[in-house]
């Protein structure tokens, strides 16, 4: 006897298989929609990403040192803007009356009255060495190598001598960034004074290395290169009593 029963009736296990297949198509076309439209997000994202990522920093210009206030001591350090505060007394003190006592016998010609001359002297000059905007607290030059100080807004002439009086604000670019800097532009000779600890340290350049030429400190009077000709008594440098927390 025939059977006319259409797939699916009876006992209904074909008409349930069936439906599960076409379960499982339907949700393989849902994830298959899913990632296509989760790849078209990421398309897009990667399309606006190169826009909006951080970029390199650029090196500063001298345009930027411009815009700094007058206010701030502004300088370009292997190609960073560097803004400090001027300095505070201490600092102030030191630097004055150290060029007060070697202007007297040392800036003026040399072999004339009063010292031994043959150098010119200056307090903060700006200083243009190759790509770095520099200005230490005290420079000076060789009249041999500078026989005229012409009147110029910054000198690309390399100082004989530096000095840079040290504060907190200043002490890691005077002893890291600069310190090379002036080793690179063959600045033979390189002071760092800290007026707090009241301390002098003399470096000579030997080569491409700084070597200790003398360290003194308090209330020594001391003969430091290249100013050896002239005693220099440390106590005039120091302000009296303990220094103020700014």
């Amino acid at each position: 006897m025939s059977s006319s029963r259409e797939p699916g009736e009876g006992t209904g296990h074909d008409g349930q298989g069936e439906q599960e297949v076409r379960d499982e198509d339907s949700v393989r076309e849902a994830d298959v929609d899913d990632d296509q439209a989760l790849l078209e997000r990421h398309e897009a994202m990667n399309a606006i990403l190169p826009n909006v990522a951080p970029r390199p920093k650029r090196p500063a210009t001298y345009e930027d040192l411009k815009l700094v206030p007058d206010h701030m001591v502004a300088e370009i350090l292997d190609g960073e803007l560097i803004a400090t505060p001027r300095p505070a007394s201490p600092h102030a003190r030191a630097a004055s009356i150290l060029l007060t006592d070697l202007v007297g016998p040392f800036d003026r010609d040399k072999g004339g009255p009063g010292g031994p001359g043959g150098w010119w002297l200056l307090a903060e000059p700006e200083l243009h060495l190759h790509g770095d905007v520099v200005v230490p607290d005290v420079a000076g030059w060789r009249r041999e190598r500078m026989p005229v100080m012409r009147s110029v807004p910054a000198f690309e002439l390399p100082p004989d001598w530096i000095c840079e009086v040290l504060s907190p604000r200043t002490v890691r670019h005077d002893r890291r960034q600069k310190m090379r800097i002036y080793a690179r532009e063959r600045v033979t000779y390189l002071w760092f004074v800290e007026p707090v600890e009241r301390t002098l340290e003399v470096y000579r350049l030997e080569g491409t290395r700084w070597t200790t030429a003398g360290a003194f400190g308090d209330d020594e009077k001391v003969r430091a290169e290249p100013f050896g000709e002239i005693e220099l008594d440390l106590t005039r440098w120091w302000l009296a009593g303990p220094p103020i927390e700014p």
